[in-house]
């Protein structure tokens, strides 16, 4: 796994090779969360991923929004909160909740 310091390094990278890019932070978590505050992911708009900040399906609905924020240059701040029933279906091992902040790399 890449820290986050690398993220940052990976999507400076894209970022002057031209890519429109957003980076993703795991900013709160409370109960289960299978990544702590401070993991990173960064998403370029050509679809490239490096890092994570949980896994499942919370990933593939950041990515969407890191689209949105890549699209229009406003940050969104997201709040992923599931009960241990629902928890397996979209990805944490058990009930929890997830905040994670998505910026747009400028």
């Amino acid at each position: 796994m890449i820290d986050a310091e690398d993220i940052l390094s990976v999507a400076a990278a894209w970022h002057q090779d031209g890519e429109q890019v957003a980076v993703a932070t795991v900013t709160e978590t409370w109960g289960s969360s299978p990544r702590p505050a401070g993991s990173r992911m960064a998403i370029s708009k050509s679809g490239k991923m490096a890092g994570s900040v949980s896994g499942g399906c919370i990933e593939g609905a950041v990515a969407d929004v890191a689209g949105q924020v890549m699209a229009t240059g406003t940050p969104k701040l997201l709040d992923f909160g599931v009960t241990n029933e629902m928890a397996w279906e979209v990805g944490l091992a058990c009930g929890g909740k997830v905040k994670v902040f998505v910026e747009p790399l400028t």
